[in-house]
């Protein structure tokens, strides 16, 4: 058992240009197949390569769920338990296949003080061996302080409410 507690990070430690550290997702098959399963797209292009290669793509690539569940991860992972997704907003550029793999980097556009919690936004950039896989920005919601988070902040606001806009190209490979 792991006594590691993950710490979240307060608002007013991060700064405007500040970098987060890089998440590194290798792509396999297993991996795009599970997400598509997990979140119920039984669309054959991501998990029937005869079928992928019938549409014009080279091999099976991650669906969009897939790839929004990364992004709220990367960032999550980055701020801490306390942090609280506000909205997601994303571009899908080019596949990602098995044999890639996925790096997605970050940089802090924004901070803002609202209350007694701090919204951070987020431009997020996820890239493949060709080319911008995903692209876009996030914004959270942290705490100020450790004293912060011991108070009422740290419960959920339920009147937050996470916003999911997706801007998909009308075409895939060309």
């Amino acid at each position: 058992m792991s006594t590691h507690t993950q710490q979240s990070l307060e608002w007013t430690s991060i700064r405007v240009g500040d970098e987060i550290p890089p998440l590194d997702v290798p792509l396999t098959a297993s991996v795009i197949v599970a997400g598509a399963i997990a979140s119920r797209d039984f669309m054959p292009v991501h998990h029937d390569l005869a079928y992928a290669n019938k549409q014009g793509a080279p091999d099976i690539f991650m669906n969009i769920l897939t790839t929004n569940g990364y992004v709220a991860r990367f960032v999550t992972d980055w701020a801490g338990p306390h942090a609280q997704l506000k909205s997601i907003s994303i571009r899908l550029g080019a596949p990602a296949m098995p044999g890639f793999l996925l790096r997605f980097t970050a940089v802090v556009q924004r901070t803002e003080r609202q209350g007694d919690l701090g919204l951070v936004d987020i431009a997020l950039r996820g890239a493949t061996d060709i080319g911008d896989h995903v692209t876009g920005n996030v914004v959270l919601l942290l705490p100020a302080s450790d004293r912060t988070r011991l108070g009422k902040a740290h419960q959920r606001d339920e009147t937050i409410g996470l916003g999911l806009i997706v801007d998909v190209p009308r075409t895939v490979g060309g």
